[in-house]
């Protein structure tokens, strides 16, 4: 199966001090048909021009938010393909991954479990190290391996299906560049279950930063772990 999105098509560069907008799906959550329909958006999206003036890296981002909002859409209907993470301990495990498990690794800012699919915000931690003169930021892919990787091996031992794939390879990546963005983001985040139709109010929905902040007593954005 033809993959919707290659990591050649925008560099993943992630400047030290970045958010990044990560979202990640489960393996097999995109029927046949879907994939057919998304690879032909891709197309034609590839077929566009840039507008004046516009710079080359803005453009392919442009794109790009275009095919993964599409993507986000039908995975938001969640009309066929696996919906695991609807169990609730399934859902509680990827929480507990990212509030406590692997919370030293990035200061958490937003995420949100949806029935086959979930989205993060966050910012990679400094690291010491003893043949370092300065810290260093802790690695993107370091921290996604851990986190798909751990959430994986205990869903799957869940359901039953150990050694068989749980999460989908691609991910979609974008470090966050302003401080609207960064708002337009955690919004976009949160009122993803509202948007499904699930709930009416973003904090209603128990898989999710809204609801976790409201929890914890904080009366406004900052970092859950």
């Amino acid at each position: 199966m033809q993959k919707l999105f290659y990591k050649r098509d925008l560099p993943h560069w992630h400047p030290p001090g970045a958010s990044i907008f990560l979202t990640w799906r489960l393996y097999g959550s995109l029927p046949a048909i879907a994939v057919k329909r998304l690879i032909e958006l891709r197309r034609l999206l590839e077929r566009e021009i840039p507008r004046v003036s516009e710079a080359k890296y803005d453009f392919q981002t442009r794109q790009y938010k275009k095919l993964f909002a599409a993507t986000d859409s039908i995975l938001d209907r969640a009309e066929s393909g696996p919906l695991w993470l609807k169990n609730p301990q399934i859902a509680a495990i990827v929480v507990d991954a990212l509030l406590s498990r692997y919370a030293n690794l990035y200061h958490l800012w937003s995420f949100v479990v949806m029935a086959n699919h979930i989205h993060v915000l966050l910012r990679p931690k400094l690291m010491e190290l003893m043949d370092e003169l300065e810290p260093v930021v802790q690695d993107l892919p370091r921290i996604t391996k851990r986190l798909k990787g751990a959430t994986a091996r205990e869903a799957n031992r869940l359901l039953g299906r150990t050694g068989h794939s749980f999460w989908e390879e691609e991910c979609f990546d974008h470090w966050v560049r302003t401080d609207n963005e960064f708002y337009r983001v955690v919004t976009y985040i949160e009122n993803n279950p509202v948007a499904a139709g699930l709930v009416k109010r973003a904090e209603d929905w128990p898989w999710s930063s809204a609801s976790e902040r409201i929890r914890r007593g904080y009366s406004k954005i900052k970092s859950l772990t």
